[in-house]
């Protein structure tokens, strides 16, 4: 089986889960992580990297940054190849429409039949993504929050932890979901809501890209 080289951009907490996935997978070398911020010399034992002009358009980079906004900021930065990462102990079915480039899905995630997953997007521990929904570009679904059958969640949305999206809803671009709630009708773009059911409390206007 061949080797591939793949680099990591961020060395936060996120990182680890991502360098896990890769363990996992077997397939890869590791050959370091891109942060500027960082002050650690290693990561799980995979070397920080602060050069990030030598990165190169041949080179495959998955963002281990779990904010939406920041991986869109690299995105946008970089010039280079993106590899989608799957957890061995993921179930993704093999009747889902389709996964797009940079997204990862980790351990005990499911994604079941005709889902749309965009670019950038993370499916995180014990998620689930139920048949016929869509995620845009960089959403991120956190641990053990459940989206039902045909939801549609837009670009940049993050749900939190343990939140539950009900049947058909529609959530727009950029929201943000508290963790534990649980959404019953569509979410406007920016929306923050909490509760349950959920209720608007504000709206992110800052984040408006």
């Amino acid at each position: 089986m061949d080797t591939k080289e793949i680099y990591l951009y961020g060395a936060s907490g996120h990182a680890k889960v991502v360098i896990d996935i890769l363990e996992s997978m077997g397939r890869h070398a590791i050959k370091g992580i891109y942060d500027d911020y960082s002050n650690k010399e290693k990561l799980l034992g995979v070397p920080v990297l602060r050069d990030k002009s030598s990165i190169k358009a041949k080179d495959t980079l998955v963002i281990s940054i779990g904010n939406n906004l920041h991986r869109k900021d690299v995105v946008d930065m970089l010039s280079c190849q993106y590899d989608t990462l799957v957890h061995k102990e993921a179930y993704v079915s093999n009747l889902v429409f389709s996964i797009d480039e940079g997204t990862v899905v980790m351990a005990k995630g499911i994604v079941n039949p005709n889902v749309k997953i965009g670019k950038h997007c993370i499916i995180n521990t014990g998620s689930i993504v139920e048949h016929d929904c869509v995620l845009e570009n960089f959403v991120h679904i956190s641990p053990n929050a459940t989206i039902l059958g045909g939801a549609f969640i837009g670009s940049g949305t993050q749900i939190g932890a343990g939140a539950t999206v009900l049947p058909n809803v529609k959530i727009g671009k950029w929201a943000t979901i508290g963790a534990g709630s649980v959404i019953h009708r569509d979410v406007p773009d920016y929306a923050v809501v909490v509760g349950v059911p959920g209720k608007i409390i504000k709206t992110n206007h800052e984040r408006k890209v």
